[in-house]
């Protein structure tokens, strides 16, 4: 990795005079800088987008399928290299880094088989006497260029799920990394480049969030997709003017996990996905409710598996958790745990602060007031609730801004298919916790939560409009 990586600029590599640093969460030692694009580089990018739309728009679906095929090929040859970069400026543990490349190059794959799948329908219109004689087709067209906002969570994995959508659509793509993980993304950046997207058609900017916001305002973009707080994401609907916007944003996710259910699985499960980089993802398992007849086994054997887990240097193999992503974000946690014990909560394991780790922690006795309970904790904090009977649990889980995934574990159908029902979320597990996805499925939030659907084919539809073609058949 070199000391200073150019942004990339509509498919030139450019440096600027100002820098941004990136560091290492787990050392705090800067491990790379990177140009810093102003206002003049930011309307380049805008510019050549628009421009670069008459020729994506164009592409055939078998050239585009090319270009995603390639960048997945070029994810699999370097993904030791990724891996390290996501786990360097990330802090994210080195074996889950090396899942997210993997998971990245299927997000790529996918998408490739759908860019040959961009379709329509045909639809009889003769169904009153006025319309007689006449037949509908439908099809979706490029819809225009693409600004892709990204977390540093999921450095990788989340701006494939923005920019392979849209190059599978026909749209230029525009993407503004998180200041922290910019230099994952200059390496997709150069892996794309590689698998010939047309050059003009990529730029990748590391900026401030305020010359960011020009941009989402910029009538140029035709559909603004951001992942991150719901605080920011709904501001920037606020200012996004006439274009589409796409929103994937936080939660607090809950697991129900019935006397009937496998409770080995629903421990491994939950522990994992509580717990895993250090609880920094938005379906986190952050309250669990578990039935009367099995809270205590539960309980106990939770708190062993949390205090199990091995925190360290993410580049280590055995480590579990790494570091929260900066000292401010594992100081509010802990303000956020203390708050929960000053009020009454009881910490059954963890609880303490070292610098940007803090412990896996496990609460019980937390009231609906408390901020553990209604906020994204977004950190290694996991609280347990009782409940009496499915209903009570279904609303508590219902009790929330947010709702983005739940995990059932239950082996009642009929308990499943009622929780289908009645959750107000974008998706309901079954049989393991929330933090399940994979890259082909629908994903995204209800209420604060989000807004339209990723998952590469999900975000196709969001990325092109539909048009009607009305014809004479006689």
């Amino acid at each position: 990795m070199t000391n200073r990586r150019k942004l990339l600029l509509a498919g030139e590599w450019i440096d600027t005079e100002r820098a941004l640093d990136v560091r290492n969460p787990h050392s705090g030692q800067v491990v790379a800088e990177t140009a810093l694009a102003g206002p003049a580089e930011l309307e380049r990018a805008a510019a050549a987008a628009a421009a670069a739309f008459e020729t994506t728009r164009r592409l055939s679906s078998a050239r585009k399928a090319d270009i995603l095929r390639g960048v997945s090929s070029g994810l699999a040859r370097r993904k030791e290299e990724l891996a390290r970069t996501i786990a360097l400026e990330a802090g994210k543990p080195i074996r889950l880094a090396r899942t997210e490349v993997g998971r990245a190059m299927h997000t790529f794959s996918v998408a490739a088989d759908e860019a040959c799948r961009v379709g329509g329908e045909v639809i009889p219109l003769d169904v009153t006497a006025a319309a007689e004689g006449r037949m509908g087709l439908t099809r979706r067209f490029p819809l225009g260029p693409v600004l892709a906002i990204t977390p540093f969570n999921f450095p990788l994995n989340l701006s494939a799920h923005k920019i392979a959508p849209a190059i599978a659509a026909g749209n230029p793509v525009v993407h503004k990394p998180a200041s922290a993980t910019p230099l994952i993304a200059l390496l997709l950046g150069e892996i794309l480049l590689d698998a010939g997207a047309p050059p003009e058609s990529i730029s990748v900017v590391p900026t401030t969030s305020d010359l960011a916001e020009h941009l989402v305002a910029d009538e140029r973009f035709r559909l603004v997709t951001f992942t991150g707080s719901p605080e920011v994401g709904w501001d920037l609907r606020r200012k996004a003017g006439s274009k589409r916007v796409l929103l994937e944003l936080g939660g607090n996710a809950a697991v129900v996990i019935h006397e009937d259910a496998d409770l080995d699985r629903a421990l491994e499960r939950s522990v994992t996905g509580a717990f895993a980089y250090a609880g920094q993802v938005c379906i986190s398992v952050q309250r669990i409710y578990v039935h009367e007849p099995v809270f205590e086994v539960f309980a106990r054997r939770f708190v062993e598996k949390a205090r199990s887990l091995v925190s360290g240097d993410p580049l280590d193999e055995k480590v579990d958790l790494g570091p929260l992503l900066n000292e401010a974000a594992a100081e509010r946690v802990e303000t956020w745990i203390r708050e929960a014990l000053d009020g009454g909560a009881k910490a059954l394991c963890g609880g303490r602060r070292r610098r940007q780790f803090v412990e896996p922690t496990v609460l019980v006795d937390v009231r609906p007031d408390m901020k553990v309970h209604r906020c994204e904790v977004f950190g290694p904090v996991a609280n347990l609730y009782r409940y009496r009977d499915w209903e009570e649990a279904l609303k508590k889980v219902n009790d929330s801004p947010y709702g983005l995934q739940a995990g059932i574990f239950t082996r009642d159908v009929g308990r499943i298919f009622r929780a289908f029902e009645a959750l107000d979320v974008g998706g309901v597990i079954v049989d393991d916790a929330p933090t399940f996805r994979v890259d082909h499925m629908p994903y995204g939030g209800e209420k604060l939560s989000g807004l339209g659907r990723e998952g590469v084919r999900y975000a196709i539809e969001e990325m092109t409009q539909l048009r009607l073609l009305a014809l004479p058949v006689r």
